[in-house]
């Protein structure tokens, strides 16, 4: 029953559930609710902490078609609980995308849509005879869940793309758009097209935040602090509670606003929607369902929805989801059953796949373009949370944990706080049983030992460095939307490095051209607006294809595209809607060089003289684009359509990858030796652009061109040369990468751009080091009945030791913390370089490979955005912290999926990265990881001090109670508020280190040296403080009145009431001067500064707090004021007794410093040796793989081998058998 009911929604996303059905059980809730009342509502509070806990104690185990409640669990590794209430909706039809050709609408759905679970019949009806079909589902994160009869399982409506249309089905069924009877039932199961941020009121928002567990605490505390008369104190703890209550309220309020403004702002515009073949009307964005049709206005939009483009052209601004501010122009969809040849190449309609014909909701459409009489349509495919905006605002709104070990070993540090609680309570409780107290007084005192070791200022100490960090971080430029993730900085060992516009400059520069004719290059030129080459065809491909417009008079478009239109001096004309109705929809978009580049005369043989006269264009050389195939990362490349004014036929210009175009080109056009000319280039670090041309066959006409596959143009073209582009690094680039290679941090270049200019720009900036050798794995998918295969070859020769033996890595595991290998100093001598198609084929084919692979691999070039994001989850799971840098252009998903993300763009597109760098280049990177190291050793401080500070009061508490005495009320306000929180949030100030070392901070608390160290510290404070305790019972003055110094010993007192808490005396009063000073000891011991942060004496604040601090106490030591010493029920001792407090205090201090000095000096190198002498094997699993290839004879690969992917001789064995072939 249990596996058999187990489903699994959302298969293969990120957010991959495991399902289990359960229906409420009567018996159980009257148990549940008969358990809170005797428990005082704690079962209550249990049962909403805990969801699974609430689910299996209120129902009992159900088929998931029948369940009341749905109980999921995350599959990643946080395992988290949702529940969930299973709605039933009575709808008029089983599937949104049913024919309603006969069904009518008798009242709007909008609310009903909104509000399933209040479905009332009559809504809409297909004939008074036909019932509603009951619909199962359920909302979690602001997504519904409905129930499929056909793969009994709960599914996710996302819009069209359920139904899996082709291109041409798009065109043909779905282009005329919805009535309004069919969209008014599609409303009912997709709700109102909105992205609904619901701000909650401050009412919720507290009860949700005073039901934190650590409130809970806190009030228990409160409550109790108050039955044992500590008013004042109870009064602290409280007033501090409701300034971080209200803090917290604020921020988290302020951040809902913000959201919800942001998606407010264009969520409701008015649209026109299409209605049948030639009708249209206005319509609220909100009633927009998938399937209808909307009309792009020419004056642009806000997108409320995604759509694709069916006719028509769009210049977009996608920055919001992209992070690249430059417009992109998006074309219609192509229409394979239109083309020349029929319905090849019909593939199947993807937002993903085409997405530079689908127009995003939050994307700003800036202006469109159309011909005469024709409107700029699209098909709504998505709407509400499944648009590309929903889905960005849903993982602000619901983000993932950070899964980060110091944040586990928090809880297991406050678990061990709590077991010394129950320890101290038990023995407290003997003890006043033992002194025959009222039961009152036991239970009151014994519960109060617990509030005192699980210490009430812990989570706002903890907070309290963060928010520093990101203070001085603001100040250097670099913000965050993350601020736990600071932490995790100081933890990196890996950062991923986009290319262009990261490493290198933004643009690129022209370098010079290379002409081919007859198959054969020309010697490079460096100018491509020289009178000679104007009426060439290589400068007209360069002046015609592009994606280039003018938005208020101004070019715009990609920058590269940019840099070789503006290379040619020529001028770009863009057509009139007017113009374009006069002349019968010709071009829509003309080029032209300046009258001053023309030679003398330019006639064509073909040139038809009305046209000229019409145009006036006698003396121009124009070129009007007629259709534009848009550049495909896929595809890599980008096309045009052109006729000269004045020809009858018309020409196609190519421009792409190198390799690409000559493929497309016929073979004789190509130079033999086109492979060593671009080799050549881009070896020196220069990026190549091919060129191409091909006359196109008259009897294409202007409407013919229009509704062609880009298929039947791209083949036997002519190749005209290479543009050659410069793309510099940016000044700052090798330093940094110095910096991190000296600190043992890897780098690695993940880019779009060639391999061997990606290989070269990695040596130039020092990623690879001269005499480091690069491996090219080239792997194949099966073919013809082929096993995958991965190609082994060596990139050119390093520039030194060419005539050494390739030298294996040599390897020295250097224990950092005892319990892991943390740090590894490889002498690295050999880099894996790979494309994206050879990465997709190891992912599929060479799994076991994978792993080896991307311990050395350092360039990934032609990576797509979903493979950058596949290598950061590779990587970190080898046990990598990652780190990933990019421009955010297309780097938004592996930006989200690094431990720490760094975007240098300051768009929108930001909120993706946890931080985004207002600096664009990458000096940003060292800077997060000395904050991240200086974070983080301020949280080991703290969460040090704060152990002791809870042990030390712990023990203080304790040895008063065994002579049935206890802390005064203003001694623990002293303590607390004058001592812990000012040294807290003054010790948190030390800023970072200079520079990054290659030493790494633990990555835990649950470490040798740490542990080591809170113990050693712990027994120290506790063994000063019981001498203390058992010297002053033991001197002449205890029972005998001193008349030197006070007249009657204060334990002498009589007290009309035994049983009374004597707290003014002479032990509560040493007691309280000793763990005084020792809580300021263990401050000054554990405000560590370098390697990670800057030395204690430059933290002013700090210093001056502990020097008042300890000036303050040793004042009132040895010069009683009676008003102080009343506020803080001290008393007078000998003066002797004085002098042997500070000589104890003075010890205490010795041993402490002496005993930290030494962890911090040897406790590294002792754990280290111990470790070795034990073979330990390292945690992280990079340095595991590391170890067993360090010994690998057959690693790496040797050059010019093969290696093959076998399948295993089981069929339900996926794994491969990899056999090398030399």
């Amino acid at each position: 029953m249990e596996k058999e009911d187990l489903k699994i929604v959302n298969r293969g996303l990120e957010d991959e559930m495991e399902l289990s059905g359960y229906r409420l059980c009567r018996w159980k809730l009257v148990l549940v609710g008969l358990g809170g009342l005797c428990t005082g509502g704690f079962l209550f509070l249990l049962l909403y902490w805990m969801p699974e806990w609430c689910v299996k104690a209120t129902c009992t185990r159900s088929a998931v078609r029948d369940a009341d409640v749905a109980l999921l669990q995350s599959t990643d590794e946080f395992k988290r609980w949702f529940r969930a209430k299973v709605r039933i909706m009575l709808a008029p039809g089983k599937d949104p995308y049913d024919n309603l050709a006969s069904q009518t609408v008798s009242h709007r759905a909008n609310d009903h849509a909104h509000n399933p679970s209040d479905s009332a019949p009559g809504k809409i009806t297909r004939n008074p005879e036909d019932q509603h079909v009951p619909k199962r589902y359920f909302t979690l994160h602001s997504t519904k869940y409905f129930w499929n009869e056909s793969i009994q399982n709960f599914e996710v409506l996302k819009g069209l793309e359920d139904l899996s249309m082709t291109c041409s089905s798009v065109h043909s069924k779905h282009s005329a758009g919805l009535n309004k009877n069919q969209q008014e039932y599609r409303r009912f199961f997709f709700g109102l097209n909105e992205i609904d941020v619901k701000v909650p009121s401050l009412f919720k928002l507290l009860i949700k935040e005073v039901l934190n567990p650590f409130y809970i605490f806190q009030l228990f505390s409160v409550i109790l602090w108050c039955t044992d008369a500590y008013y004042y104190y109870a009064m602290a703890i409280v007033i501090m509670s409701v300034i971080s209550i209200a803090t917290s309220l604020y921020t988290i309020k302020k951040q809902y606003v913000m959201l919800h403004d942001m998606v407010a702002a264009h969520s409701t515009v008015r649209v026109t929607v299409c209605r049948g073949e030639n009708e249209t009307e206005e319509a609220l964005s909100t009633d927009l369902v998938p399937g209808d049709v909307i009309v792009i206005p020419s004056n642009g939009i806000i997108m409320p929805c995604d759509a694709v483009l069916i006719c028509g052209t769009c210049i977009v601004n996608e920055s919001m989801l992209t992070g690249e501010s430059v417009p992109v122009t998006k074309t219609d969809l192509p229409n394979p059953q239109q083309d020349i040849k029929g319905g090849d190449g019909d593939a199947i309609y993807s937002t993903e796949e085409h997405k530079r014909h689908t127009l995003f909701c939050g994307t700003n459409i800036i202006q469109t373009r159309y011909y005469t009489g024709e409107m700029v349509k699209a098909v709504v495919v998505r709407t509400g949370f499944s648009t590309a905006k929903g889905q960005l605002i849903r993982s602000i709104l619901y983000p993932k944990p950070t899964d980060f070990k110091l944040y586990r070993d928090a809880y297991l540090f406050l678990l061990c706080l709590v077991a010394v609680a129950s320890i101290v309570f038990v023995y407290s409780l003997v003890m006043k049983i033992i002194n025959q107290e009222p039961v009152k007084e036991i239970i009151v005192k014994s519960l109060d030992i617990i509030t005192i070791t699980v210490p009430p200022a812990l989570p706002a100490a903890m907070t309290a460095g963060i928010v520093y960090a990101q203070r001085r971080l603001r100040k250097v430029g670099i913000f965050s939307i993350s601020p736990q993730r600071i932490n995790i900085c100081g933890q990196l060992n890996l950062v991923c490095f986009d290319k262009t516009g990261t490493l290198t400059e933004d643009g690129l520069d022209m370098w010079g051209i290379q002409r081919v004719e007859d198959g054969r290059f020309h010697h490079s030129e460096e100018k491509a607006d020289d009178k000679s080459l104007v009426t060439t065809k290589f400068v007209s491909c360069m002046a015609a294809c592009h994606s280039l417009t003018k938005i208020e008079g101004q070019l715009s478009g990609d920058p590269l595209d940019l840099k070789m239109f503006e290379a040619t001096g020529w001028i770009l004309v863009e057509a009139t809607e007017e113009e374009t109705a006069h002349h019968d929809r010709i071009e829509l978009t003309y080029v032209k060089p300046p009258n001053q580049l023309l030679p003398p005369s330019v006639t064509s043989p073909e040139q038809d003289m009305e046209l000229s006269e019409l145009y006036e264009l006698s003396a121009s050389y124009m070129i009007g684009i007629v259709r534009q195939f848009s550049f495909s990362s896929a595809l890599q490349r980008m096309s045009v359509v052109v006729r000269q004014i004045g020809e009858r036929r018309m020409d196609a210009y190519l421009k792409g990858a190198p390799e690409v175009v000559a493929s497309l080109c016929k073979k004789e056009t190509v130079p033999d030796d086109f492979a060593e000319v671009l080799e050549d280039y881009t070896k020196q670090g220069f990026r190549v652009i091919a060129l191409a041309h091909r006359r196109l066959e008259s009897k294409l006409t202007f409407h013919k061109v229009q509704s062609i596959n880009r298929d039947q143009i791209e083949k036997n073209m002519d190749f005209l040369g290479l543009i050659i582009m410069q793309n510099k690094l940016k000044t700052e680039t090798p330093g940094v990468l110095e910096d991190l290679r000296r600190a043992n941090i890897r780098t690695v270049m993940v880019t779009g751009d060639n391999m061997l200019t990606a290989i070269s720009v990695a040596r130039d900036c020092g990623m690879i080091q001269p005499q480091d050798r690069v491996i090219i794995a080239d792997a194949l998918p099966p073919k013809d009945g082929q096993a995958a295969k991965i190609d082994w070859h060596y990139a050119d020769q390093p520039s030194k030791q060419l005539n050494k033996p390739t030298k294996l890595e040599e390897m020295e595991i250097i224990m950092e913390d005892g319990h892991s290998v943390d740090e590894m100093r490889i002498q690295e001598q050999y880099h894996f370089a790979m494309s994206g198609k050879s990465f997709a084929v190891i992912i599929e084919h060479f799994q076991d490979l994978l792993q080896k692979l991307v311990l050395h691999g350092t360039v990934f070039a032609r990576m797509a955005p979903d493979q950058k994001t596949q290598l950061v989850e590779t990587l970190e799971s080898v046990d990598y912290f990652v780190g990933m840098c990019g421009d955010g252009a297309n780097d938004c998903g592996a930006l989200k999926r690094a431990h720490a993300g760094i975007s240098l763009s300051e768009l929108e597109a930001s909120v993706a990265s946890p931080f985004t760098s207002t600096t664009p280049n990458i000096t940003c990177v060292p800077n997060l990881i000395r904050e991240g190291r200086a974070a983080l050793i301020t949280s080991f401080c703290v969460f040090k001090f704060m152990a002791l500070y809870s042990i030390i009061q712990c023990l203080s508490v304790a040895l008063l109670y065994s002579i049935g005495s206890n802390l005064g009320d203003f001694q623990f306000l002293f303590i607390d508020i004058a001592i812990i929180l000012v040294i807290v949030f003054t010790m948190s100030l030390n800023s970072a280190w200079k520079e990054l070392v290659a030493q790494r901070p633990p990555s835990g608390l649950v470490s040798g040296p740490l542990l080591f160290s809170v113990l050693t510290q712990i027994i120290i404070c506790l063994g000063f403080q019981i001498m203390a305790f058992l010297l002053i019972q033991k001197l002449d003055w205890y029972s005998k009145p001193d008349f030197y110094n006070c007249f009657v010993p204060h334990h002498m007192d009589d007290f009309t009431n035994s049983t009374k808490e004597r707290i003014k005396n002479d032990v509560n009063t040493t007691v309280f001067f000793v763990s005084s000073f020792q809580y300021l000891i263990v401050a000054i011991v554990f405000s560590k500064g370098k390697p990670f942060r800057q030395p204690s004496y430059k933290n002013w604040p700090f210093v001056l707090s502990a020097l008042i601090l300890i000036g303050f106490l040793f004042f009132i030591m040895f010069f009683p004021v009676a008003e102080i010493d009343d506020f803080l029920e001290l008393v007078c001792v000998p003066l002797s007794w004085r002098v042997s407090m500070v000589l104890i205090l003075l010890g205490n201090t010795g041993m402490s410093v002496f005993i930290e000095g030494g962890i911090d000096q040897f406790g590294t190198k002792c754990l280290t040796w111990l470790c070795c002498r034990q073979k330990k094997v390292p945690k992280a699993r990079y340095m595991h793989l590391a170890q067993e290839l360090s010994v690998d004879p057959d690693w790496p690969p040797k050059p010019k081998s093969t290696t093959e992917a076998k399948p295993a001789p089981h069929p339900d064995d996926y794994s491969y058998q990899i056999e090398a072939i030399s």
